[in-house]
């Protein structure tokens, strides 16, 4: 007797595969058969004809560590269909170190609500040890999964001391206990480490406006960090300084993998700025360069929708970017704000900084930066610069303005990346860019994409760019095997975290970010998503309906559904010969054109062809062996291009010499010559593709 049986769904597996119409049982919270028309008899029936049966959506960014003490069942994420979730990132966890300090360091750089950091330290615990919170994580009523990482801040303050973890270099005796540490938390089952060297991120409390303690390492303290990550081969998160072109060496120097494991990195963030319009161009050839060239393991991380930031007043993590701003957000109250606007020369100095800096995270253009909210109800709706019309004045000086007399009762909102569609479903469909970068349970006044995964779905089954199976996978599957997580995939024996999609609901907009008084909060607003009940249907996790048509379940946080994910529990999904029983492909030419289908990669082996006789030739015309010696440059020639552009496993044998080899590559250039090659090329494509489905 199963417990669950969902029946006549289209199932897509989180691989990539073809979906197929099949039914799925459940039992005691895993996936017991997926097979068309289940002869098995169940609990609970559910009818999914005309729905998509998809893993739980991985949300790989988000900042839930103290949240998640509050409310473990985080349903602001789950309601849209996300099952598990990666915290500690940007260097914050809750690892180790007392309350008050992991207060201090997370309240401003995630501008979390003071209402929540209040609730967290009522009855927050200290961590001594990773093994201790690892345990705690364990025994909380989880919603979702939750894959930790240790965050550098965390684990630097912890070792240093606050005041000196921001104020001086560790000592040898500090490095080795931070070492030991972090040894300790990927030990226990921690899925990596995040550091942070972005400028914006300060702290609040009586270091208030100072950089967190990560970016206050250097380079030997971060290698270190890496080396521990790299010899377990689990994830380095960081967070690079944009305006710091040596961070981004420091960090191209640590992924390589050269002669050694490639440091498994992933980076925030590729964005389409507003303020530099070709930016977005150099996330491709920068991962080609990293992971292709210097075989680095490097994935960025983009927003599925328009990144756009709320403020109110001068109160936005935007303003971290100038330093006047950092004054105004390191004030407690609008009177302290109001007497820094008063303050001699603080206007033109805001004024100059905000009109000045070349190296610009934030684009600063007053006409796209729109008034949500004020006390001049003729304002709302406008720009900035449309208001200093009306007012006639200088835009900045409008803007000051503003600022000074109404405080946080105005607010405001702008769109800093990712505003045009070419450039974001670029930059989504790219193999080595991630959908992330959420932020949920950060910001939680500034922004609120806890949809990502949605965003995503809705956006290329409408355009086209991906197929579903695909953008499915990049938010479920794929995400899981590169995060080295035992999740995002729909197989026998897999925990029955799945979500039920309606298709036909997908072709809408995305969903704007609204105001919500939040209870969780005491009220408090929060900018959150709504509208995924028309295409959620439901979600389960651990084969519990938690989420039905936007409705949450009493026992979502109140029961424990999720699990702590390690990397240690990971399994890799079976090769595709394993997934292919009696695959056709035994003649060595199949295997041969289906290793040779890059263009730049045949025209490489070409080329090596055309060297190989050039030289027979040279040598037999001119008499010289010597010229013999250039031979093996004819077996580098196509080496090369496997290295570049088509990596697969090469026979050592073949890749010296073989009659096989030699023939097919002789074959290959018959059959380019005469235009035929092509064709091969599809014809084993298309045999690949019907013996997957036959798999499947």
């Amino acid at each position: 007797m199963l417990d669950l049986l969902i029946r006549n769904g289209l199932i897509f597996d989180g691989l990539g595969s073809p979906p197929i119409q099949a039914d799925i049982g459940i039992q005691a919270g895993k996936i017991e058969a997926i097979a068309p028309l289940l002869d098995l008899d169940a609990h609970e029936i559910v009818d999914a004809t005309g729905l998509w049966i998809a893993p739980g959506f991985i949300d790989i960014h988000t900042h839930y560590d103290l949240e998640l003490e509050i409310a473990p069942g985080l349903s602001e994420s789950v309601r849209h269909g996300v099952t598990s979730v990666v915290i500690g990132n940007c260097s914050l966890s809750a690892t180790v170190g007392s309350p008050q300090v992991l207060a201090d360091i997370f309240q401003r750089v995630e501008t979390l609500a003071p209402e929540l950091i209040a609730k967290w330290l009522h009855k927050s615990q200290s961590w001594q040890t990773p093994a201790e919170y690892w345990q705690h994580l364990h025994d909380l009523p989880l919603g979702p999964n939750i894959a930790p990482l240790l965050g550098h801040s965390a684990l630097r303050a912890h070792v240093m001391g606050l005041d000196r973890s921001i104020t001086d270099d560790p000592t040898p005796a500090d490095s080795a206990a931070m070492q030991a540490l972090a040894q300790s938390a990927l030990d226990t089952g921690f899925i990596g480490i995040s550091i942070d060297m972005f400028p914006w991120h300060l702290m609040s409390g009586k270091w208030r406006g100072k950089t967190i303690p990560s970016q206050h390492a250097k380079l030997p303290e971060y290698a270190m960090l890496a080396a521990l990550c790299r010899d377990r081969d689990v994830v380095f998160q960081v967070t690079p300084n944009i305006q710091r072109l040596s961070s981004f060496i420091d960090l191209f120097r640590l992924s390589l993998g050269i002669w050694r494991r490639p440091l498994r990195m992933t980076v925030l963030s590729a964005l389409d700025a507003v303020h530099d319009r070709k930016l977005w161009r150099i996330f491709s050839p920068i991962l080609y360069l990293l992971n292709r060239i210097f075989s680095g393991n490097v994935r960025f991380q983009t927003i599925a929708e328009p990144f756009t930031i709320y403020g109110d007043g001068a109160l936005t993590p935007l303003f971290e970017e100038i330093a006047s701003g950092v004054q105004l957000n390191s004030c407690d109250s609008r009177l302290e704000r109001d007497l820094l606007w008063q303050s001699p020369g603080f206007r033109d100095r805001f004024r100059q900084e905000w009109l000045g800096g070349w190296r610009r995270s934030f684009h600063r253009q007053l006409d796209l930066i729109a008034i949500v909210r004020c006390p001049e109800t003729s304002w709302e709706g406008l720009s900035f610069t449309a208001v200093a019309k009306l007012t006639s004045q200088e835009p900045i000086d409008c803007f000051i303005d503003a600022l000074q007399k109404y405080d946080t009762d105005i607010r405001w909102v702008a769109t800093g990346a990712n505003d045009r569609l070419e450039p974001r479903l670029a930059l989504l469909q790219h193999p080595h860019i991630f959908p992330g970068f959420t932020d949920a349970g950060a910001h939680v006044r500034n922004l609120g994409y806890y949809d990502g995964a949605l965003s995503l779905l809705k956006q290329t089954i409408t355009h086209g760019s991906l197929t579903p199976q695909a953008a499915i996978s990049r938010v479920t599957g794929e995400p899981a095997r590169w995060f080295r997580l035992d999740t995002g995939v729909l197989q026998i024996g897999a925990k029955a975290d799945l979500v039920l999609l309606d298709p036909t609901a997908l072709h809408q907009p995305i969903s704007p970010q609204i105001e919500i008084a939040d209870p969780l909060l005491d009220g408090t607003p929060r900018m959150v998503k709504r509208g995924s009940e028309a295409i959620v249907a439901a979600v389960y996790i651990k084969g519990i309906k938690v989420i039905d048509r936007g409705q949450i379940s009493d026992r979502l946080g109140t029961e424990r559904l999720g699990t702590v994910l390690s990397p240690q529990n990971f399994k890799s999904p079976p090769p595709i010969s394993d997934r292919i029983p009696n695959h056709p492909f035994t003649d060595y030419w199949d295997i041969f054109v289906l290793k040779h289908q890059h263009p730049i990669n045949i025209a490489l082996h070409v080329l090596g062809i055309g060297f190989f006789y050039g030289l027979l030739i040279a040598t037999w015309h001119t008499q010289n062996l010597w010229l013999l010696w250039g031979l093996p440059l004819t077996q580098l020639i196509g080496l090369l291009g496997h290295w570049l552009f088509e990596r697969s496993h090469i026979d050592r044998q073949d890749a010296l010499f073989s009659w096989r080899a030699s023939f097919c590559l002789g074959k290959m250039l018959f059959w380019l010559i005469i235009g035929k090659y092509p064709g091969e090329i599809r014809d084993r494509q298309k045999s690949l593709q019907y013996y997957l489905d036959r798999s499947n």
